[in-house]
């Protein structure tokens, strides 16, 4: 029998995967690593199942690496970091956890919102220094104001749910729109560019595929209300970080509150190793995400909305599943290539 290789994972976590692997009647061996899968270093023969998590990368040089592996067990909802078709050329399921989260992710994203809306993070910077003054500091209700989100999964319908509970109104934008849901809810769907123009703070709730990357570009963002902010828990690449740092000195945006970055991954090397790994475009981005991190008028935390205790059980629980029901010929929550 081949092993399971869970990466990106804490020794906690790993020894928690494994409890409830065997609660599931799994009784395989089970090898952690904190590292991310990028290139063929933690791979090899004997590796059946592998378990990952949004920094690694799952392609073919990977795929070639290990020869037993049936299974990738992605401990998230997205799979951007997954080659669907590459697995699919070499007879290998693919598992995700379809919903862990969405209140966890929503309730993170508020509290990205009221960082901006309240000048929370610049409050708590000034009094660290003993200035108690409330200079630059007003902020403003969201009774009132308009929430417009990308994206009506999970996450931005409970989104949706805590923004009627603030008082405001709410406004989606959805290729696939669901008009019950909304009347239920007290929202309404609109086109994107009306929803951009007519909202106080844009929410993303979007999966990152080649049809949605860069769809926040300079050109969408021109279109925004003046002042409005611009908040994404969902993937660094929905946003054009070039784009989103010019509307920002233009006055555009009022600012943005930021869970992900595009290229986060590599936002811990030095410029030596990502110039040499990524080329020019990656060192344009790393240095954008800099600019960013410094900038008053933009909060960013480092993809942390999931993580919250109950979540993260959640996902591990689901994992557990996803791989037991494999492993007994009962496949569950399996993703395809094509899969939208």
């Amino acid at each position: 029998m081949g092993e399971i290789l869970v990466a990106e994972a804490t020794e906690e976590e790993t020894a928690t995967l494994k409890t409830c692997l065997q609660r599931q009647g799994v009784d395989r061996a089970v090898r952690g690593t904190e590292l991310v899968v990028r290139g063929t270093d933690l791979l090899g023969p004997g590796v059946e199942v592998l378990s990952v998590f949004i920094a690694s990368t799952v392609g073919a040089r990977e795929l070639d690496a290990c020869p037993d592996l049936r299974l990738v067990a992605t401990r998230s909802t997205g799979f951007d970091h997954i080659d669907l078709a590459a697995c699919a050329q070499r007879g290998i399921v693919v598992a995700n956890v379809p919903a862990y989260g969405e209140n966890t992710v929503a309730e993170h994203t508020f509290a990205l919102i009221l960082s901006l809306s309240r000048n929370v993070h610049k409050a708590w910077v000034r009094t660290r220094g003993s200035d108690f003054s409330l200079r630059g500091l007003r902020g403003f209700d969201l009774r009132g104001r308009t929430i417009g989100l990308v994206g009506t999964g999970r996450i931005g319908l409970h989104v949706a749910k805590i923004a009627r509970g603030f008082g405001m109104r709410v406004l989606a934008y959805d290729t696939r729109p669901q008009p019950l849901i909304a009347e239920v809810l007290g929202f309404e769907y609109c086109g994107l560019e009306e929803l951009v123009s007519s909202s106080d703070i844009v929410s993303l709730h979007l999966p990152l595929t080649p049809a949605t990357h860069h769809l926040v570009n300079l050109d969408l963002l021109r279109r925004f209300k003046p002042g409005a902010l611009l908040i994404n828990t969902a993937r660094g690449g929905l946003v054009d970080t070039r784009a989103l740092l010019e509307a920002l000195d233009e006055g555009v945006l009022g600012g943005a509150g930021l869970d992900v970055l595009e290229g986060e991954h590599t936002m811990s090397e030095d410029r030596r190793r990502l110039l040499s790994a990524e080329g020019e475009e990656g060192l344009r981005t790393w240095l954008g995400n800099h600019i960013l991190i410094e900038r008053e008028d933009v909060v960013v935390t480092p993809h942390i909305a999931f993580d919250s205790t109950e979540a993260v059980a959640r996902i591990l629980d689901v994992t557990a599943e996803n791989i037991a029901g494999f492993l007994a010929g009962t496949p569950q929550n399996v993703l395809s290539p094509g899969r939208p």
